[in-house]
């Protein structure tokens, strides 16, 4: 069995850190003592601490980004357009949605938008050159 390219090695590698990032809001809404809300059916949502609220968010953030990179990579390997470009972008991605999940907890303006741009462009850039 040969290795992964190194674009599905990130695509794994991103849905290891979407659970770690599930697992962060969790924790952080049991720390804010929500445990009890947080495995009932979630009829009404309670206020969060600010904290809470931001993870929560990157999670939802990391979902729709996470589209994306999928098509992205779904296309450099059907296309078999890998190569160092791609490669290379999906580690930026990799590394931007590492960052982004502190600058999002952590209120880091303009920081955020800047992280979250360059995991978005490596993305478009990864789709152009599978389609192009």
């Amino acid at each position: 069995m040969s290795a992964p390219s190194a674009e599905l090695l990130v695509l794994g590698l991103a849905a290891i850190l979407q659970a770690v990032q599930i697992g962060l809001a969790a924790w952080s809404m049991n720390r804010d003592g929500l445990a009890e809300w947080n495995a009932s059916p979630r009829d009404s949502a309670p206020a969060f601490s600010a904290l809470t609220g931001r993870l929560r968010r990157a999670v939802d953030n990391h979902f729709e980004a996470l589209v994306f990179f999928t098509i992205a990579v779904v296309l450099v390997q059907f296309t078999q357009s890998n190569g160092t470009l791609t490669a290379a972008c999906a580690w930026a991605y990799l590394v931007a949605r590492i960052l982004y999940v502190p600058a999002y907890a952590l209120g880091w303006v303009p920081w955020r938008s800047v992280i979250f741009g360059v995991g978005f462009v490596a993305t478009m850039a990864m789709i152009l050159v599978a389609i192009l």
